[in-house]
């Protein structure tokens, strides 16, 4: 089953001291809780009051909805951000945190030290944990800190949890004066420290996901891996020794934590070969043919290969969120047939994506006979499909519901090392998948408004494109044949014109379906200033000649930014890296 290693959640930089989300509404008391983020600058003391009165208004909901709460608990991870000027760090947050649970008599899982952000979630199914609470900011600018919530099933809060912690925020005026007590986080006997059992039994389960055991053990390939400045390193190290692998190369610049990412200028792997340098450059002077970076908080996974020389000059391949998702997805397919021979067993199994992403696991459960889910962008919606299949018994694998690179970047080098076996690289795998199933060719990105009111005024104008409630009706030269839009829950292609996913009112998002089978979907990041555009050209088989593909997806691509969002009338601010 194919989850967490779909990498395309992304965050925001919030308001210094208030609790509240960048929105493209005029009220913008309206935020996702799912990652609540926020600057922590000079604003130390209003920094703090807010996160205790947001740990207070999460313990008034979860003791409503959770009768055993005081015996359940809840687990609490921290990363490595630190922000000198002020003090305020992610574990004196994750303490503060603590220890407004413990003044109320609440046990506390607090990992004594850094922690992946997935295994916090792991940690809350394991343990039984009513909730969990990783502070991060993942890879936002290093002046960000912020939550990430998770339900008592591990996935990220989503509605109603999230809108009714909120009312429990709105509330609380004043922080408890028990509150304050950091030192219950060191002197609580209902304080417990997870990490070791934790860590053990995470490495074991890995082994639901570890295939060619053997094989890894022979492999000659060698890999290199930055933790981006975070909290990854260890881990990943660990994750290659439980499948067998000597541990992979690390980036010694990048290795340990620096709250200042003071090697990159963006702490993202997904912004490509820019921000892979060092990575790249260590993987040739080692003669490493893989290069694997997490992000600070080793949630998310970047892949490099290398590819053949030009001039003595070497080549590398990076490979999209999306080329990922479909080596990823045939690696498992492919193991799931090895071990379940019989077609009927198919019936059984699911792989899942966002509706932003790519729709070649779509293309592999049409072929193959799975089945296939979409689901509204943003890790909470799988990791609440995933807690639905679960509950009716079709789920294999499910041992994290929310994003993981440390377990992405091991079953990537497994994958590798068997193809690679079989004298096949990631890159030509690729290609062999794209033939068999069609030819998904994707571009995403981004451009950046900070101004909310002119959101919402592109979003309304393509409501009303060519008249009141007219949607465009072509791009780039060609027709547009549906088009649906789930902030108002209108889709065209069904016979009752709504929506199958959720409505999302808080958020814009307008999915547009081309005639020649190009898909473009624009859409407000749930946690950042942006407005995302992915678009992509989902090919038959058969159809291969990549070249006019990729310039048609082009030409669709720039108008449809160009006609639709008009960056420069907008004052838009283009994507840089």
């Amino acid at each position: 089953m194919l989850k967490r290693l779909i990498v395309h959640e992304l965050f925001t930089k919030q308001c210094p001291y208030r609790l509240e989300h960048f929105t493209v509404q005029e009220d913008t008391s309206s935020f996702q809780l799912c990652r609540l983020t926020f600057l922590v600058s000079l604003q130390l003391k209003l920094n703090i009051n807010s996160t205790t009165l947001f740990v207070i208004g999460m313990y008034k909901y979860l003791a409503r909805s959770f009768p055993d709460f005081g015996s359940r608990g809840i687990v609490v991870g921290y990363d490595t951000r630190a922000q000198e000027a002020s003090g305020c760090n992610s574990e004196r947050l994750a303490r503060l945190t603590a220890a407004v649970m413990l003044c109320k008599d609440i046990p506390v899982f607090l990992f004594s030290t850094y922690v992946p952000t997935p295994f916090v979630p792991y940690a809350v199914k394991r343990l039984g944990a009513a909730a969990g609470v990783m502070v991060t900011a993942s890879h936002n600018p290093k002046e960000d800190n912020g939550y990430k919530v998770y339900w008592h099933n591990g996935a990220q809060i989503s509605s109603p949890n999230d809108k009714e912690i909120l009312k429990c925020i709105e509330e609380s005026s004043e922080p408890w004066s028990e509150s304050w007590n950091e030192s219950l986080a060191d002197n609580s006997p209902l304080r417990s420290d997870p990490l070791r059992e934790i860590s053990k039994m995470y490495m074991e389960d890995l082994s639901s996901v570890c295939f060619h055991r053997e094989l890894n053990t022979k492999s000659p390939l060698k890999f290199v891996h930055s933790s981006f400045h975070g909290v990854g390193h260890d881990y990943v190290q660990q994750a290659f020794r439980a499948f067998g692998f000597p541990p992979p190369i690390p980036v010694p610049e990048q290795k340990d934590p620096d709250p200042n990412f003071s090697t990159v200028s963006c702490p993202n792997p997904e912004e490509g070969e820019s921000v892979l340098e060092l990575s790249l450059r260590l993987a040739e002077r080692e003669n490493a043919t893989i290069v694997m970076a997490t992000d600070p908080d080793a949630d998310r996974l970047a892949v490099a290969e290398q590819s053949d020389s030009e001039n003595s000059v070497c080549r590398w391949k990076v490979f999209t969120g999306n080329e990922l998702a479909a080596l990823l997805g045939w690696w498992m397919l492919f193991n799931w047939k090895e071990t379940h021979p019989d077609p009927a067993d198919r019936e059984r199994m699911y792989m899942l994506a966002t509706t932003v992403s790519s729709k070649i696991l779509k293309a592999f459960a049409r072929k193959e006979g799975f089945h296939f889910e979409e689901t509204l962008p943003g890790f909470k919606w799988i990791g609440k499909k995933i807690h639905e299949l679960e509950s009716i018994g079709f789920l294999c694998g499910s041992m994290v519901p929310d994003k993981d690179g440390v377990s992405a970047a091991v079953v990537v080098a497994e994958m590798a090392s068997y193809l690679y076996n079989k004298n096949l690289t990631l890159h030509q795998q690729l290609e062999n998948i794209f033939e068999t199933y069609g030819y998904h060719i994707s571009t995403t990105s981004y451009v950046i408004c900070y101004d909310p009111p002119t959101v919402k005024r592109i979003f309304t104008r393509l409501r009303n494109f060519e008249g009141e409630n007219t949607y465009p009706r072509s791009s780039g030269g060609h027709s547009i044949v549906d088009v649906r839009d789930v902030t108002t829950g209108y889709d065209s292609s069904q016979p009752d014109k709504l929506c199958v996913l959720p409505m999302t009112k808080s958020s814009q998002m307008i999915t547009f379906t081309l005639q020649n089978g190009i898909v473009a979907t624009l859409r407000t990041s749930g946690t950042e200033p942006k407005i995302k555009f992915y678009t992509e050209f989902c090919a038959p088989p058969g159809k291969s000649d990549i070249s006019s593909l990729e310039e048609e997806l082009k030409k669709v691509t720039d108008t449809l930014v160009e006609e639709f969002l008009e960056p420069d009338k907008n004052n838009l601010i283009r994507r840089s890296i």
